[in-house]
């Protein structure tokens, strides 16, 4: 095995742990809100991770290129303004149609990276995309009407699109600590500012605290993390179809964990969606589609 294809590997296997990980908070969440408001858990959540990044490595962040900040400053804006829309959208809609849609970003990442790093997509590479979207489909849908709910959620499907996207062009291995400590400043910054004003609600009993902490430092600060070092690596358009998996790990999680008993759409759904991250990664791939694209603005 060559050392690039270790490394492609390695970077497989730390995007899917960083799912796994995300796929754990689904059912922690649900509970957490019931007493802490939505907004306000992010604030604290990322305000952690980053102050928790920041004493680990105070120096990751001098350490970075002006250019490379900026970037990081850019990626950071994006993920948490599409936090903020997904939050607000799962006020106007179900759980499960907003989980849908966001998972939307499999669809978008491609064209995405089409238009903007003209990186060229292969027909397995779709086929890929379209079974994943059925699978999230299948998985996750009970109904799906559009209204304003719907369309906010989309717009924040569209920025997690084009944060992994940049994560994709912008990112480098050497970097990975301090571009993720910036962008993380950055989304506790956009939470903060939007809850600040109304005062922000903390919890009021240890086993929400160690919830929040798990999210903060493990799905939070560690997570991001790998996936910017992973996606240094990696082509966007496949980094979105194993980050698909996360509504796989999330039911997952939910039966193991959660009390939840599985169903036929749950198995169904998941298979589907691993089916495709495997067609992904076993499929040959064009010369251009395996070059991970990057951008200098």
């Amino acid at each position: 095995m060559t050392a690039d294809r270790r490394t492609t590997l390695l970077a497989t296997g730390a995007l899917l742990a960083m799912t796994a990980t995300w796929g754990s908070t689904f059912f922690l969440i649900h509970d957490l809100l019931d007493r802490v408001p939505t907004l306000d858990f992010l604030a604290v959540r990322f305000t952690i991770a980053s102050v928790a990044l920041l004493l680990v490595a105070p120096r990751a962040v001098a350490r970075l290129s002006r250019e490379s900040r900026r970037h990081a400053m850019v990626l950071g804006l994006l993920y948490g303004v599409a936090q903020i829309l997904q939050t607000a959208g799962l006020a106007h809609t179900s759980a499960s149609v907003s989980g849908f849609i966001t998972g939307m970003y499999v669809v978008a990442t491609p064209l995405l990276a089409a238009l903007l790093l003209r990186t060229r997509i292969t027909v397995l590479t779709w086929a890929a995309v379209l079974l994943a979207t059925a699978g999230l489909g299948v998985l996750t849908l009970d109904g799906l009407s559009v209204g304003y709910g719907e369309a906010i959620t989309l717009v924040a499907a569209l920025l997690y699109a084009l944060h992994i996207v940049g994560l994709g062009a912008w990112s480098n291995p050497r970097e990975a600590l301090g571009m993720s400590i910036v962008q993380l400043i950055v989304i506790a910054a956009v939470c903060l500012l939007c809850t600040a004003p109304d005062g922000i609600v903390l919890p009021d009993n240890a086993r929400d605290w160690a919830s929040i902490v798990y999210m903060a430092l493990i799905a939070g600060a560690l997570a991001l993390v790998g996936q910017t070092w992973a996606q240094a690596h990696l082509p966007p358009t496949r980094s979105a179809i194993i980050m698909s998996m996360e509504p796989v790990f999330a039911a997952t999680f939910a039966v193991l964990l959660g009390g939840e008993s599985p169903t036929l759409r749950m198995v169904s759904g998941g298979l589907m969606v691993l089916f495709a991250m495997l067609v992904v990664e076993a499929g040959p791939r064009r010369k251009i589609e395996g070059e991970v694209q990057h951008l200098v603005v």
